[in-house]
């Protein structure tokens, strides 16, 4: 995997890039005048991003993820992250047939859902997860391989299944494990 250069990151137009931001040369960015990303960040290849994202501090974006924040937008807090093949829509169309569907179509036609999502502090989403427009991962929680969220979560809970299902509180021995990590970056 190879990175963009820290030149080649500002020639593209960034609302805000912070220091240690690490980019793949093949994630696809799409409306990066929308997007801001917080320092010790990382995206790695073949990703998508598009329209409003807000990316905090140390957060990792995996392999093949598609980040679709459309108007309302996708905010993800510090220490948050998405393992590989995960899709995030703040966007969708309504599949009863009663409009027309799929970005080629003016809005008079279609009926879109468009709310934000928000993945708080200490979030993990598992691989080939989907979340989906309006939810709110809080706090610590964290979502199993290919778990459908279609509802907030509630913090320092694990989640599985479709859709997501409550299965067991997550341990907290992490937050420890941050104020160390931030000492020692606090003292470089």
């Amino acid at each position: 995997m190879s990175f963009l250069t820290e030149e080649e990151l500002k020639k593209l137009g960034f609302n805000y890039i912070g220091k240690n931001v690490k980019i793949s040369n093949r994630a696809s960015i799409y409306n990066p005048e929308l997007i801001s990303i917080g320092d010790n960040s990382r995206i790695d290849d073949f990703c998508v991003l598009s329209g409003k994202i807000n990316i905090g501090k140390n957060v990792h974006i995996a392999v093949m993820c598609n980040l679709a924040g459309g108007e309302k937008g996708i905010f993800m807090e510090d220490f948050s992250g998405l393992a590989y093949n995960c899709q995030v829509f703040t966007q969708s169309d309504d599949y009863t047939g009663r409009t027309l569907t799929n970005p080629t179509i003016p809005d008079e036609f279609k009926k879109e859902l468009k709310k934000e999502i928000i993945i708080e502090k200490h979030v993990i989403v598992g691989t080939s997860s989907i979340i989906f427009p309006g939810v709110k991962l809080r706090e610590g929680s964290s979502v199993g391989a290919m778990t459908m969220v279609t509802k907030s979560t509630e913090p320092w809970k694990m989640y599985f299944g479709i859709p997501a299902k409550i299965i067991k509180d997550r341990k907290k021995d992490l937050l420890e494990l941050e104020k160390k990590y931030l000492e020692t970056i606090k003292n470089e």
